[in-house]
């Protein structure tokens, strides 16, 4: 394989964000432009990037001189009332550009879609798009995808968020509509493919995973991957296409202006109609039940280890080019507290918690916590743990158990009460300037799941103003007492 010089565009967005790395591993040379530099100082791969602080509508001639192959993955969706003419404008912009710079290929990823349809606002545009990146004899290789499956795509948060919050749906009649979903490992594949070719391979490619379904259908096999009850769908064929999205953009993160444009496009039928994409490599297509296992990190065959919490290391979970909300509602109670005592004795302090030292504060409510969580078949407080003054990672300790320890640093334990959700506790310890002690930063996280999860943690709220705040103190009092008991 020839190593290529490759100008990458929407390497803070979704696809792009992970489709950087991918080429660095290959052994590419990739230049980024980005209006935004810092957004991507955030990754493994931007040191061995060109990262160029620039925007479309400006003439990348030069930037793009000794391109091989130019990949365009913006678009200005939801950018103002005017916001299909701007793509079509930057579009033009960006092909001019590489054909006086003499690039010899761009890759594209637009929407999938039948032109002789009457097609939204959306897809129509992405057509467009594609029309003007070819209209001036650059090679084009256009790459026509419908709903991606990974964490952090607009379509697929859209998903998440609709099925986790909602048991019962009154949807308009799109949710009946047939699409052609694909993994996000599939979509880099058959970009990578288009980007080292080394064919003449220009014409537009419709590419999709291997099944047919609806978009209800989409979110009862979402509901199962995460371990929810089925979703019951009620379809109102006069509930307007304009009301849905005013709907999702209220129950979802995806901005309204964002979200109209793609509910309109979910009216429309998206299929792969030719087999044209084969021409770009034949590779197993991912199963939307396992694209959706992936995208939620949970386990994966042997790509993740074995152990007791839910791993996220496949490529499909969120990283930090995505979107903030991407990855699913994360609810948390942050406090800190100064600590007047030396890092040594506070950080005994935090790893003493639990079992016969009990949580410093609030045993009544840990006590009944436990006895609820035992009733209902969890392992409640009894564990107790195995060494009242050390932790190490895997280790139980009550209803919990130890998932990070780093020595006067940090503690991270893993909720296994029963739960519905995920929770963790956190503790952290920063050394303060000026002041003769450090700063302990105490932090629980819940990842809700469904709407049973977002109530359960609304009607637990008031009882964490009395029990987190008393853990603190307590955790700071018996530091300063282990540093007088040592003097």
């Amino acid at each position: 394989m020839s190593k290529l010089n490759i100008f990458l565009t929407g390497s803070s967005g979704y696809v792009g964000g992970r489709l950087a790395p991918l080429l660095v591993n290959r052994g590419h040379k990739i230049t980024c432009l980005l209006r935004t530099p810092a957004k991507v100082q955030a990754t493994d791969w931007a040191h061995d990037a060109v990262i160029v602080k620039g925007s479309l509508d400006q003439d990348l001639t030069e930037s793009l001189t000794g391109i091989d192959v130019a990949v365009y993955l913006v678009h200005s969706i939801g950018s103002g009332d005017d916001w299909e003419n701007r793509e079509r404008e930057l579009a033009r912009n960006f092909a001019k550009s590489c054909q006086s710079a003499g690039v010899r290929r761009i890759v594209y990823l637009g929407g999938l879609g039948d032109d002789s349809t009457k097609l939204s606002r959306h897809l129509r545009s992405r057509h467009d798009v594609g029309r003007e990146l070819a209209s001036l004899g650059t090679e084009v290789v256009e790459l026509r995808a419908a709903v991606i499956i990974g964490s952090g795509s607009a379509s697929f948060e859209m998903l998440r968020y609709l099925t986790e919050v909602l048991p019962v749906m009154v949807t308009p009649k799109w949710v009946r509509t047939i699409c052609q979903p694909i993994s996000i490992r599939d979509v880099l594949s058959y970009i990578t493919n288009a980007i080292e070719s080394l064919e003449s391979i220009g014409g537009i490619y419709e590419i999709g995973g291997p099944d047919q379904v609806t978009y209800a259908e989409m979110m009862n096999i979402y509901a199962s991957e995460a371990g929810l009850i089925k979703r019951r769908i009620i379809t109102l064929p006069l509930l307007s296409l304009g009301l849905s999205s005013l709907w999702v953009g209220f129950v979802t993160p995806v901005p309204s202006s964002i979200a109209k444009p793609l509910v309109e496009s979910l009216a429309n039928q998206v299929l792969v109609n030719d087999a044209d994409a084969g021409k770009l490599g034949e590779f197993p297509k991912t199963p939307l039940r396992l694209a959706i296992r992936r995208a939620l990190g949970a386990e994966v065959r042997s790509e993740i280890p074995t152990r007791f919490d839910d791993a996220d290391l496949d490529f499909s979970s969120a990283i930090p080019t995505d979107p903030p909300w991407s990855g699913g509602t994360e609810l948390s109670d942050v406090r800190s507290i100064l600590v007047k005592a030396s890092k040594e004795s506070t950080w005994r302090s935090i790893t003493s918690i639990g079992g016969d030292n009990g949580w410093y504060g609030g045993e009544f409510l840990w006590e009944i916590r436990g006895v609820l969580d035992q009733i209902v078949g969890g392992p409640g407080l009894r564990r107790g743990r195995r060494n009242q003054e050390t932790l190490a990672v895997g280790e139980p300790l009550d209803f919990w158990r130890v998932s990070e320890v780093i020595e006067e640093k940090l503690l991270v334990l893993n909720a296994e009460m029963r739960l519905p959700g995920k929770a963790t506790l956190e503790w952290e310890i920063a050394s303060t300037e000026g002041s003769n002690g450090c700063t302990v930063t105490q932090t629980a996280r819940f990842r809700p799941k469904g709407l049973l999860g977002r109530l359960y943690w609304y009607s637990v709220a008031p009882f964490h103003t009395y029990v987190f705040p008393g853990m603190l103190d307590g955790i700071a009092n018996d530091a300063i007492n282990r540093d007088l008991r040592s003097q």
